[in-house]
């Protein structure tokens, strides 16, 4: 991942909006910041220029100690994620800063959004691969199986990489260059064209190129 700044945020869920000229433009609704700076990492001291941040507050009952004391030194209570960013310059910023959504995107840019994407257990070809099957007659003893998946004489092994039975899903998903299509600052609400990776309230990194 490039040297880029950004925000952490909430998948609510999918909708759509109307342009001027009336067409439909599907987006994704995600609830994006406030984010707290955690901790402040530099070249000097840890070998990368980064910022850790926290998003989603959460009550100090909930907390272990150690975490705790990490929060404490951001006048903190405590958050439910906590994820780094790479940046340029990380003396532009400090421990106990907020991150708002509206210093870090605007309408019209294009950001990257990474995010876990719907677990789907453990499947067959058909569903995982898109297979078609055998028939479907009771006569045809083949139905949703993979068939040969191995070689002969040579090289008398299963290939590296055959599509196979497996688990699906759970997987992180990098989309980029997501136009943004609408903000609503009041709200801390940004609006996504297109769909996103993962389930509702699963968490998204927007990252905004420097």
């Amino acid at each position: 991942m490039p040297k880029s700044m950004g925000i952490l945020g909430k998948k609510i869920g999918m909708t759509r909006v109307y342009s001027e000229l009336g067409e439909a433009i599907p987006v994704t609704v995600i609830e994006a910041g406030p984010c707290k700076v955690l901790q402040v990492k530099t070249e000097a001291t840890d070998g990368y220029s980064a910022i850790q941040v926290g998003f989603a507050e959460k009550k100090a009952s909930r907390i272990n100690k150690p975490m705790s004391g990490h929060f404490k030194k951001s006048d903190s209570l405590g958050f439910y994620f906590v994820r780094e960013f790479r940046v340029t310059d990380s003396a532009l910023y400090q421990v106990g800063q907020e991150i708002s959504l509206d210093a870090v995107v605007k309408v019209g840019d294009k950001v990257d959004v990474q995010g876990t994407s719907k677990g789907r257990g453990f499947q067959g070809v058909i569903k995982r691969h898109g297979f078609s099957g055998g028939g479907s007659g009771h006569g045809s003893m083949f139905h949703r199986a993979p068939g040969s998946i191995g070689c002969s004489a040579y090289p008398s092994r299963v290939i590296k990489g055959k599509k196979m039975p497996g688990r699906m899903g759970n997987d992180s998903v990098l989309r980029k260059n997501v136009v943004v299509v609408d903000i609503r600052n009041e709200e801390n609400v940004v609006l996504l064209k297109g769909p996103l990776p993962g389930a509702k309230n699963g968490l998204l990194k927007i990252y905004t190129k420097q």
